[in-house]
Formats: C-alpha cells, structure tokens, sequence
C-alpha cells in the first residue's frame, strides 16, 4: 500500500526523482525503482476525474466493490509501462488503458491510448467468426461487427464509444513526460482518423505529412482517385464518405488506398502545439 506522503512527494516534485535525489528520465529508470516509488509516480497519469467518475477511491485505487481496479505492468527489465483501470474486474474491457516505451534515443513514445464507456454497447470488431483476434483488422476482420459499429457512429478499432475525455488528459500525460526532463513525446497512429485526432493536439509529422495531405487531396476531389473508389462497392466505400474523418477512416481500413495504412510518425513539442491540419474543416 502507497501511504499519502509518498503519493504527494511523486505529485509535487518538479522533476520525478529516484530515492537517492537523482532525476530519473526514462521509464526503465522508473520500473527499476522498488514497487512503491514506481507505482507512485505512474499515479500521477491517473485522472482524478475519471476515477471520480467511477467511485474509483485515489489512495487505494478500488472500487465500491472494493476490488483493486487499477493494474500497472512495469517490468524492471524493460522500458515500458502499461496501465489499465477497470470500472469492476468482470468487465470485458477496461475504461482506460495506456500503453508507454522508451524509445531507442532515449525519448518516449505513445503507443496505444484507449477509452471505453464501460455503459455503452459492444461491438466485436476485435474478434473474428472463430474468435480469434483481428489485432485492429490487420490479421482478419468481422465485417458484420465492422458494420454495425460504423452505423453506430465508432471509428475503426473501437469495440465501444469513448468518454470524450481523450482531449482533457493531454495535459495529464505531458506533465508526465516533461517530469521525465524531455520536452517531446512521440506517437505512431494506427489509422487515419487516429492521426487527425492528434493533429486536433497540436502534434506534428515526423514522417507521413506529404502521405497525409496526398490522402486529403484526393478524397476532397471530383477527379480524385480515392473519391473515385467510394464506389459503393462496399459498405464502406459509400459516396460522401469523404466528407468525414470517420468516413474516410473506415474507407481506409477497408483497403481503399490498396496498401495498409502504416508509416505515419507524429510527435508533440510539449508547449509548442503544431498548427498544420490536413484536413482542415473535416467533420468528424
């Protein structure tokens, strides 16, 4: 059990620290620290908010049903984290789930990022006819779910709406990171509308721009070769759909650029948001 001076020593430094006063400025640093003095300072990604949200107590992270609903997996081998929090343990998905590593230059980069309402319905889309995992429809996909997700209003990959707290938690995480000492973070998008979602934060390309703007250019023309292929030739190929960043998402994840959509690396100069949109206007 953290006790409350260890968690507000980890909230109110300026830079995360080891025991012996040295700044610390990786997660490997971190996950090398004994458990308690690791776990602390990963508290400090949790939103107060969403655990409130939740009856979710700060100090013993469990839940009306007294379940411990938070689980963080920080191996000390490794520079990596990830953290979890559940609404109850029978649930199927977590309502938050972060997914850290260091990277090979010694900077951090985002991974995975999901929100779920644990209330709202759930689409299979994770899961294929055998039961087996489509690992975001880059192995296999349910269709049918695909389809009954997209009616519904979800973007490729989710299994259930969010929370529509994604946008309030950046100040969360970057805290984090500049506590680490560095003053960018990195982020590779798993499709489309991912990438325009972190546009909307102000990061930045450092490699997929010109691939990005080719894709708006191209939905946004009569004469453009991806407005030509919304077909209707499936259901995810419909006219209009270039209008909406969802729209042209699912297109995407349906193979209509006829390569996967991979490549794409962003990052965020903490304080210094990027104002380069390529889709400028888009509806969501």
């Amino acid at each position: 059990m953290i006790d409350r001076a260890t968690l507000a020593q980890a909230v109110t430094l300026d830079r995360f620290t080891s025991p012996d006063g040295a700044p610390l400025n990786s997660l490997l640093a971190i996950n090398q620290l004994p458990v308690d003095c690791r776990d602390a300072i990963y508290r400090t990604l949790l939103y107060d908010k969403l655990l409130a949200r939740f009856n979710i107590d700060l100090i013993t992270l469990r839940n009306p049903l007294g379940e411990a609903v938070v689980v963080i997996d920080a191996s000390p081998r490794i520079g990596a984290v990830e953290i979890k929090i559940w609404r109850q343990l029978a649930d199927r998905d977590p309502v938050l789930y972060f997914q850290f590593a260091d990277t090979a230059t010694n900077q951090l980069i985002v991974l995975l990022f999901v929100v779920n309402d644990p209330t709202a319905p759930r689409f299979d889309v994770d899961r294929d006819w055998g039961g087996e995992p489509t690992k975001f429809g880059t192995l296999s996909r349910n269709i049918e779910a695909e389809e009954a997700a997209m009616r519904a209003g979800l973007a490729p990959g989710q299994v259930r709406r969010g929370l529509r707290i994604s946008r309030e938690m950046v100040p969360v995480v970057e805290t984090f990171i500049s506590r680490l000492g560095h003053e960018y973070y990195f982020l590779e998008p798993l499709a489309y509308h991912t990438a325009i979602l972190f546009e909307s934060f102000g990061c930045a390309y450092s490699h997929g721009r010109k691939r990005m703007e080719w894709i708006n250019a191209e939905f946004a023309a009569p004469d453009g070769e991806l407005f030509k292929r919304l077909d209707g030739s499936t259901p995810f190929r419909q006219p209009g759909a270039e209008k909406t960043v969802r729209g042209r998402s699912w297109a995407i994840h349906d193979g209509i650029l006829g390569e996967p959509f991979t490549d794409i690396h962003m990052y965020k100069h903490i304080g210094f948001p990027a104002q380069h949109l390529t889709f400028p206007g888009g509806a969501w």
